[in-house]
């Protein structure tokens, strides 16, 4: 015990503690729970990815205010972290097409509609839980421990997700390449957020105690996406095929707390 603990008191290089910042997030990835998997696999329905959108949007949707509070809180002397936040909840509002609007077409194209989407009242629990964590953790959190936990521990995995998710939107459901630009934008946008996010950890988190808030709150962020997307099978999915024991997630992953 005296160990681990002066092991975890020191301040660690920087190449440690990305290694150590990546080792948080494994055994919790979302591509590993079970509505990835399914998804993944062509198992699911136009309407159980309606039901997606209509919970993901309450996720996404107030990313840029997420951010916004993280950028309140971050010195004007690092200019890096507030031109990297004010450019990411440019991109999510102001750009081309908002992000969420793109979300909202995939989500039409399945059968719902943008009411239904915007409308809270179609969010299970655990997306209210996620979205509150994201307020709470932003709002409250130094700001080198809020990107941790938003950009690196939920919005650097978006690649990997969606990577696998597109395929199948492609070729089995016959999605056309409008309707999943949604996906296909993300799989390129988050690589940079991630990757800048991750620097901004690297060089903002400099003492042993926030690297080590930083690491709790990657493994958290990790923590309520891989549950938040296990509860959209749990809710939507397993009634529909019978399968009551969410048998579909990895062994490493079930041991999660919570989940």
């Amino acid at each position: 015990m005296t160990e681990t603990l002066a092991r975890d008191a020191r301040l660690l290089p920087k190449d440690e503690f990305r290694a150590a910042l990546e080792e948080a997030i494994k055994g919790r990835e979302a591509k590993n729970a079970s509505f990835s998997k399914a998804w993944a696999e062509g198992k699911l329905s136009r309407e159980h990815f309606a039901r997606w959108a209509e919970n993901h949007y309450h996720y996404v949707g107030p990313f840029a205010d997420y951010l916004s509070y993280i950028y309140a809180n971050t010195p004007d002397s690092n200019t890096f972290a507030k031109d990297f936040t004010l450019q990411n909840m440019y991109e999510e509002e102001l750009a081309d097409i908002r992000h969420t609007d793109l979300l909202i077409k995939f989500g039409e194209a399945c059968g719902t509609t943008r009411e239904r989407i915007e409308d809270p009242m179609n969010m299970n629990a655990v997306t209210r839980g996620l979205q509150a964590w994201c307020y709470a953790t932003a709002m409250r959190e130094h700001y080198v421990v809020a990107t941790a936990a938003l950009v690196v521990g939920l919005e650097s995995q978006v690649p990997s997700i969606y990577k696998k998710q597109i395929v199948p939107l492609r070729e089995k459901y016959g999605f056309t390449e409008d309707e999943i630009e949604f996906f296909d934008l993300h799989i390129t946008s988050d690589v940079v957020h991630g990757e800048r996010g991750y620097q901004i950890v690297l060089d903002g988190a400099d003492t042993p105690g926030l690297q080590q808030r930083c690491l709790q709150f990657v493994r958290w962020g990790a923590e309520m996406r891989f549950s938040y997307t296990k509860a959209l099978y749990d809710y939507y999915v397993a009634p529909d095929l019978g399968d009551t024991d969410g048998n579909t997630d990895d062994d490493e992953s079930r041991e999660l707390g919570g989940v």
